[in-house]
């Protein structure tokens, strides 16, 4: 398990109990707050996914059921939080996490006022939601963590699912050959994303411990450069 790791330098509360992982390769990104709420805009999510933002928002959306209890694991930059907490209406739960104070904080904001959604911090691998939940969702969150965190965070993601219910994971993929725009990932992934790569060579559901519980299936979009991957409890 990865150990939490504080910055010395300043007992910056922002930095308090972050992974180490977070603080040394993601600090630009999600755990300094200046730049995160800099970041945090339709924009530059819609960027970042090469304009694919509202068709991998919808498989997420198009997953849920109004009255149901959804555990998302990690904040998403952009309004996709509202509209997943909307879907779930007043009758159902919204449980977001986040293991970095900068991302629980800006989803609270962009949650405050709706009842059935509750923000929480805590860390994916180890977090236990407060009863079976119907769907779990890693909106591309996984390619950002190492390798043993993907192993924890798939097998606790799994572990909430209720019977009948279902966990789905939207994230990067290996690219089709022809696909341009995975020569140019593979130089981010180098220079940016190092975890990334790791999803380009093994299935989501090899992650999984008790993979056999489930029925998987899965589509790609954007010339492979995406992966749409949902496990159904069977019992």
């Amino acid at each position: 398990m990865t150990t939490l790791h504080t910055r010395a330098s300043a007992g910056d509360p922002y930095y308090q109990d972050v992974p180490a992982y977070m603080t040394e390769v993601y600090d630009w990104a999600y755990v300094n707050p200046r730049k995160a709420r800099l970041l945090d805009h339709k924009l530059v999510v819609r960027t970042l996914l090469f304009g694919n933002d509202q068709r991998l928002m919808r498989a997420y959306l198009d997953e849920i059921r109004p009255g149901e209890r959804v555990w998302q694991v990690a904040h998403v930059y952009g309004d996709l939080v509202q509209r997943a907490a909307a879907r779930v209406g007043e009758a159902g739960r919204f449980t977001l996490t986040d293991v970095t104070p900068i991302q629980v904080e800006l989803a609270a904001g962009k949650l405050a006022g709706l009842p059935q959604a509750e923000v929480v911090r805590a860390d994916a691998a180890r977090y236990h939601t407060d009863g079976k939940q119907d769907l779990v969702c890693s909106f591309f969150l996984l390619h950002e963590v190492p390798e043993e965190m993907k192993a924890a965070i798939v097998g606790n993601m799994l572990a909430q699912v209720a019977p009948g219910g279902r966990a789905l994971f939207v994230d990067y993929h290996r690219p089709q050959p022809w696909q341009p725009i995975g020569w140019l990932l593979k130089w981010v992934n180098r220079a940016l994303e190092p975890f990334a790569e790791a999803l380009w060579n093994q299935e989501i559901r090899a992650y999984a411990r008790e993979a056999e519980r489930f029925d998987w299936s899965k589509r790609t979009v954007f010339g492979g450069v995406y992966q749409i991957a949902l496990a159904r409890r069977k019992d």
